[in-house]
């Protein structure tokens, strides 16, 4: 009898996150003109940023990038491949085209960053900030080496705190003896849901009222 674990999952599970922030930060490079080299670096810290920040937190050794090197090239090639075919198709990079792939790696993410630090066993809390620094630095990275402010932080939709509930979501299915596959599919498909609902009903969280001298 075969026994469904997270770790039977962890490997396509990141594969798909890393493939889906990828996607996201080679989308946001072309939207900038960057040359081939530009939006190489910036697919790279969108896919690999959050979950190189949680290896290094938790002390990972190597890091998921290094351990799966071949990622790298697939990386390379899904960036040639998508200028290429980007350009040919005259295809318009909306802002809105990002929100998509960016959404599902925040779901992904999360999730696993989560159950990765409750196989560690780690407090409840740290667990929580795990997920959500895997799901939202890549992004951040992302924003900042497009010469742009994060999105997680000033477009005052919920991105963040979708990304630590979905984490909390997690803990308490793991702390129920759900089953660990059960444990990642449906945290990440909230929080996937969850932001898309988000982003198209325009969902904003409160922001500070500071009135200009």
């Amino acid at each position: 009898m075969v026994i469904v674990t997270a770790s039977t999952f962890q490997v396509p599970i990141e594969v798909c996150a890393t493939l889906a922030f990828a996607l996201s930060g080679l989308i946001a490079g072309a939207r900038k003109k960057l040359d081939p080299f530009g939006v190489f670096v910036v697919t790279g810290v969108a896919a690999f940023g959050g979950g190189t920040l949680r290896d290094v937190l938790l002390d990972r050794r190597p890091f998921f990038w290094v351990d799966h090197a071949n990622w790298l090239w697939l990386m390379l090639f899904l960036c040639l491949f998508a200028m290429f075919f980007m350009r040919s198709r005259h295809i318009p990079l909306t802002e809105r085209a990002i929100l998509i792939p960016d959404a599902l790696g925040l779901g992904l993410y999360a999730a696993l960053g989560t159950q990765i630090a409750l196989n560690l066993q780690m407090p409840v809390i740290i667990c929580a900030l795990m997920g959500v620094m895997t799901a939202v630095f890549g992004g951040v990275l992302r924003d900042i080496f497009c010469n742009e402010i994060p999105k997680a932080f000033n477009d005052h939709q919920p991105y963040a705190v979708i990304a630590f509930a979905g984490s909390l979501l997690v803990v308490a299915l793991n702390a129920m003896s759900m089953p660990q596959w059960l444990c990642i599919f449906v945290p990440a498909g909230f929080i996937f849901a969850f932001r898309i609902t988000a982003i198209f009903l325009g969902w904003r969280l409160p922001s500070w009222k500071i009135e200009s001298e």
